[in-house]
């Protein structure tokens, strides 16, 4: 009877660790050019859904460059050691968001000024909805089978930019259309829960454990 072989081998280790490396170095560099757009759009059209944006992308910044970090060492090893100080750096980039993300949509909401419609913003809006959820399932799956719980939260931190994107575009539009400025910052409470629970589970080292066999992705633990 054969012996299954438990996690990626060596090689395959490497070139996992590799893509992870090249997946967040393209999620920096495109978050800081996204923040810059976001937040010169917002100061132009005094759009503070689209200030948090773009502060969303400094915070994202942040979770990636703790993942490039931790897998900047080719030493697995190393790389294992660095994995729980990452996953801190990450959940704790998950609750200054949420919370961002909360105290900006109350003021949203409680403003007496009415932000102007901003089709830099539509556009920057839809290009991150459109190139986020990729980069986000790249990461995820590598992160998966390398047994990378660290890289698994920084994708879904990645997904969460996804979503933030889509209410931001739809809230956007809603105002550039219809004038309702409430609309985005009520859906963005949302998803300030939703940074909260991911940044719970982050702390907890939730998402993934050690690799399982060899192709199969990681194994859950009991309580997941």
């Amino acid at each position: 009877m054969a012996t299954l072989s438990l996690g990626p081998s060596p090689a395959r280790r490497e070139a996992l660790a590799r893509r992870i490396r090249l997946l967040v170095a393209v999620t920096i560099a495109y978050n800081v050019i996204e923040a810059a757009v976001a937040l010169t759009a917002g100061t132009i059209a005094s759009s503070s859904a689209l200030i948090g944006f773009g502060l969303d992308s400094v915070i994202e910044v942040s979770s990636a460059a703790a993942v490039a970090w931790q897998f900047s060492t080719r030493e697995h090893a190393v790389r294992e050691a660095r994995e729980r100080t990452a996953l801190r750096i990450i959940s704790v980039s998950f609750f200054a968001l949420a919370a961002y993300v909360a105290v900006d949509a109350v003021r949203a909401l409680t403003a007496t000024g009415e932000a102007a419609p901003s089709p830099l913003g539509i556009a920057i809006a839809a290009l991150s909805l459109a190139i986020m959820p990729f980069l986000s399932a790249a990461q995820r799956r590598a992160g998966r089978e390398i047994g990378s719980a660290s890289a698994v939260a920084d994708s879904k931190q990645t997904l969460l930019c996804t979503y933030l994107s889509a209410v931001l575009l739809v809230g956007l539009l809603l105002n550039a259309a219809l004038g309702w400025t409430w609309a985005d910052p009520v859906a963005a409470l949302v998803i300030a829960g939703l940074a909260v629970k991911e940044g719970r589970e982050s702390w907890r080292g939730k998402g993934c454990c050690a690799p399982t066999t060899r192709g199969q992705g990681c194994a859950k633990s009991p309580d997941q």
